[in-house]
């Protein structure tokens, strides 16, 4: 791919429920004991909607939107999706776990493709960290994808014990299932798991996996999931294939050292940055929210998501200089 702009994917998280919930290297399996109820362990609908609000005036794309296995019931991810579309002004990613197909024809309207936690393609280490999570189900839905012309993406978390001798069976996985994007996750060692005293893996290691992946598959779109620890080291993972970023707490550190880090580093790789991660926009919140379609979102909506809306734009400016 010779696309010279470089995007920030914003991964927008919606629930901490997950019906599987035991991933060694997953946050959720820390909470997993602690919910019953999947509605009451989302996000406020609000939240969720002002935060799609924001990605679009900060020039962000939604990377996708992410859940737990079994976090919505049919309905209600499709209303939820129709929200978002409606504010984005573009089609949408679903990373919610495997869809069933008459799930997947209600989305159509609204949807790019779908997403894949595969995190890992060698099958004894799956056997440690994902156990509840076989590929054959992700497969079965990308064949869904294929039937209804959606696109395909899988994760891959580089940093669970594999080796770059697994990187055949990636290779297999991406040409079997006509894989067409892929995000590179960094272990990010999460407390309360079996992880949490792992340091991830070294950058060198992680680039190694971007690198020959854009070697063999020259038109795959290459997402990049650096975290705070890693920004110094994005032109690299630019240079060596990249074409996106991800897994960054852009609101939180908005404006930050870490965020200029970022802009500069893009700069540094001679690619175009689309958005930002130091300019707040100007936001008329009352305006804008209030010409969101009635049919979609009621007063009691509209102003809450104004709350929160005033909420973020807070933060943003937090630090602002």
């Amino acid at each position: 791919m010779t696309e010279n702009k470089v995007h920030f994917e914003r991964a927008i998280f919606t629930s901490w429920y997950c019906s599987i919930g035991d991933c060694a290297y997953c946050y959720m399996s820390t909470q997993k004991k602690l919910i019953k109820d999947p509605e009451r362990a989302r996000r406020s609908e609000a939240s969720v909607l002002a935060e799609a609000f924001l990605c679009r005036k900060l020039g962000w794309k939604i990377g996708f939107l992410s859940s737990g296995y079994g976090s919505y019931t049919s309905e209600s991810i499709l209303d939820l999706v129709k929200k978002i579309h409606s504010i984005y002004g573009d089609k949408l990613w679903l990373n919610v776990g495997v869809l069933n197909e008459n799930t997947i024809k209600k989305l159509l309207p609204y949807l790019i493709g779908l997403c894949g936690a595969v995190e890992t393609t060698n099958l004894q280490l799956r056997e440690k960290v994902c156990p509840n999570k076989p590929l054959d189900p992700i497969e079965n839905m990308f064949k869904v994808c294929d039937k209804y012309n959606l696109k395909k993406s899988m994760t891959f978390i580089v940093g669970l014990g594999e080796t770059i001798n697994d990187f055949e069976s990636l290779k297999n996985f991406i040409i079997k299932n006509k894989i067409g994007k892929i995000i590179f996750y960094a272990l990010n060692p999460i407390k309360g798991t079996v992880f949490e005293k792992s340091k991830g893996p070294e950058i060198d290691y992680y680039l190694e996996w971007i690198k020959k992946t854009r070697q063999n598959f020259p038109e795959i779109e290459i997402v990049a999931g650096h975290w705070v620890n890693r920004v110094g080291y994005i032109s690299k993972m630019l240079g060596f294939g990249a074409n996106n970023l991800t897994k960054y707490p852009t609101i939180k550190l908005f404006n930050s050292e870490f965020s200029k880090i970022i802009e500069e580093e893009i700069k540094k790789s001679d690619k175009k940055f689309v958005g930002t991660l130091t300019k707040v926009p100007m936001i008329d919140v009352d305006k804008e929210i209030d010409s969101l379609d009635p049919l979609l979102f009621n007063e009691n909506l509209k102003n809450q998501m104004k709350i929160k809306l005033l909420q973020y734009l807070k933060q943003l400016n937090k630090n602002k200089k």
